[in-house]
């Protein structure tokens, strides 16, 4: 019993030791992706906070769908349907 408990603890602690080095690999991939997130949605709540006009919606409606929509998906939506053309 107590050697299979050994065993498991060390199967255990091998899956943790491995899932930090497939997160290491990944980093120079995830790490400009975030950046090019943040720096999008900073763009994107800018532009809504320092213009009155949108082609639909308002400014709330933008800043939620930008805001729960973060992941590229919010920003992009606004930059293609409620972007007014200046």
């Amino acid at each position: 019993m107590e050697m299979a408990y050994t065993l498991k603890m060390t199967n255990i602690a091998y899956g943790k030791e491995h899932n930090v080095k497939e997160l290491q690999e990944y980093l120079p991939i995830i790490i400009p992706l975030v950046i090019v997130q943040l720096a999008l949605l900073a763009y994107v709540l800018h532009h809504i906070f320092t213009h009155d006009t949108y082609k639909r919606g308002n400014r709330t409606l933008w800043v939620i769908v930008s805001i729960i929509g973060m992941e590229f998906i919010g920003p992009i939506l606004y930059l293609v349907l409620g972007k007014a053309e200046e």
